[in-house]
Formats: C-alpha cells, structure tokens, sequence
C-alpha cells in the first residue's frame, strides 16, 4: 500500500509538472451568439418558454494586447501590424473569423442569405471600418514543403473581393476611455427583428446594426 501511494503521489506530480510547462494559446478561441426572431410564449403546462428563434453566431481567436499599445496603428501605417500583410483584417487572429446565421439578415440595403461566412474588417482609417462578410471557401495553413494554397482563404490571405457578400460602413469609436486588452466580439440591442454587432479592441469600438430580413 505503501509503495502504491508512493506512485500515485509521484505520477501526479509528473502530471503537473507535464500540464505547467505547455504553454497556452496566445488568441483563445472565442465565440458571440444571438437568438432574434422568437418569442416568449406559455405553454400548455402554463410555462413561459421561448420558441421559434433562430441562431446567429460567431466563432473567432481572440488576440490580446500583452502590454502593446496603438495596436491599430496611425496615418499610413493604419491597421498594417493587425492586417499581418494581408489586404484586410481577419477580425481576429489565427484562421477565419466565420459569421453563421440560421436567418436571412439585411446590413444596410444588402441581404445575407442564412448560412456560414467568413468575416472581416477592411480598415480604411480610425473613423472608417467596413464590414465585409464574404462565401470565399476558406482553407488552413500548409504544412511545410506542400503547395502554397492561393485560392482559399487563410485568416485574411487570399482575400478575393469578388466573393463579397455584404459590405457594410461601421459606426467607430476610437476614443473609449477604459483600454479592452483582448478582442472581442459580440451583440448589443437585440430585439426579435434585428440588434448591433460589436467588435471591440483596446480604445476602439466598431459597430454595425443588422436586421432580420
């Protein structure tokens, strides 16, 4: 009995030791969700329930300052360190950032079919965002020595503009007073017919209003 505590003790602190050294990812994944289209309604046991909503969602990583500063950038050099050298901005880090929808959406005069897209931001200057939602097939990165993939859309390489679905202009505020050290995404206002999408990152928010078409 004596040998086998021994044994327990020794592999779990190999166990722990093991889980301290690996390194967690640097942009967590993350998600936003909201629910439009439904109502709250009483059931036959007398029970207020919500019933026939449809999902929207988006899935993403979520980089983080580490102590960085004007992570956007200023003048000519506006958005090129978060661009990565891509032509636009992944809304994120790592691969896509994908925008799902059970429901036809409109942004501005433009409808959104239900379905799953890849989302972006085009980053023309401090007060101009332009969110772009795009069905260009997305891909992930090769591995080395295998062909480089110039079609499929990695994080934002690739960009083809003419796969843009929607492009709409953003509402940005880059004067917010608290610093937001890790990107985020996520929905203000919803109502059975529509809401707000939010990106938010360090003194900037960026907002565009949709609704259900």
């Amino acid at each position: 009995m004596k040998r086998f505590g021994t044994t327990a003790v020794l592999v779990l602190a190999a166990s722990v030791l093991l889980s301290a050294r690996q390194e967690r990812p640097g942009s967590p994944a993350g998600s936003a969700s909201a629910v439009v289209g439904g109502e709250w309604v009483k059931n036959a046991a007398g029970n207020t329930i919500y019933q026939g909503g449809k999902w929207i969602e988006v899935t993403y990583s979520r980089p983080m300052l580490r102590q960085r500063t004007n992570i956007f950038g200023t003048g000519a050099d506006y958005g090129v360190a978060v661009r990565a050298g891509a032509p636009v901005w992944r809304a994120g880090a790592n691969l896509t950032t994908v925008f799902k929808t059970e429901v036809p959406l409109v942004f501005g005069a433009t409808t959104l079919p239900a379905g799953e897209y890849g989302l972006l931001v085009d980053l023309k200057s401090p007060t101009e965002w332009t969110l772009i939602l795009t069905s260009q097939p997305r891909g992930v990165p090769q591995p080395p020595g295998a062909a480089t993939n110039t079609t499929d859309l990695v994080g934002a390489v690739n960009y083809n503009s003419k796969f843009d679905v929607v492009r709409a202009a953003m509402r940005v505020d880059s004067r917010v007073a608290s610093k937001l050290d890790q990107m985020t995404i996520y929905f203000l206002d919803v109502t059975k017919t529509g809401g707000t999408l939010a990106i938010a990152w360090e003194n900037t928010v960026a907002t565009v209003e949709f609704r259900v078409g």
